[in-house]
């Protein structure tokens, strides 16, 4: 789970660094709320806690709060200006999840009636071939 990918490890790191036209939503002690430069869909947002570090697994328990508080508080912000009609809430850690940059950062991404053919398995969707499925009896 430390294989770093070779393209950011010399890097600096564009959450640590202040970038003109960053879109944030709402901040705290322990990190901040910015709408996504890439987004997955509109109202996409970024929960980034101001300490650098990559893994969730690494957090302290005052970040955990803090940084679900600022999920919170995102959420009334695109809900006020987006109306979504759910979410899917994301955390990539490791290259071969998907992260791309070394520093935690929480994925809120607004869904939209309609944005696919079949939202069934939101998040499983990250392995195609289990997305879908039949639930079992217990």
């Amino acid at each position: 789970m430390n294989e770093e990918t070779p393209t950011q490890a010399d890097e600096e790191c564009r959450f640590c660094v202040s970038k003109p036209g960053r879109r944030v939503i709402a901040e705290n002690d322990y990190g901040y709320a910015a709408f996504d430069r890439h987004p997955a869909s509109e109202g996409h947002f970024l929960v980034i806690p101001w300490r650098h570090f990559a893994s969730y697994f690494d957090i302290t328990d005052e970040e955990t709060l803090a940084l679900w508080d600022l999920v919170k508080q995102g959420k009334k912000v695109v809900d006020e200006k987006f109306h979504p009609d759910g979410y899917n809430i994301g955390i990539n850690v490791g290259h071969w999840a998907g992260q791309s940059i070394h520093h935690l950062h929480i994925h809120v991404i607004p869904r939209y009636k309609g944005d696919v053919e079949n939202p069934k398995g939101g998040v499983r969707g990250v392995i195609p071939a289990k997305k879908l499925y039949e639930f079992k009896p217990d």
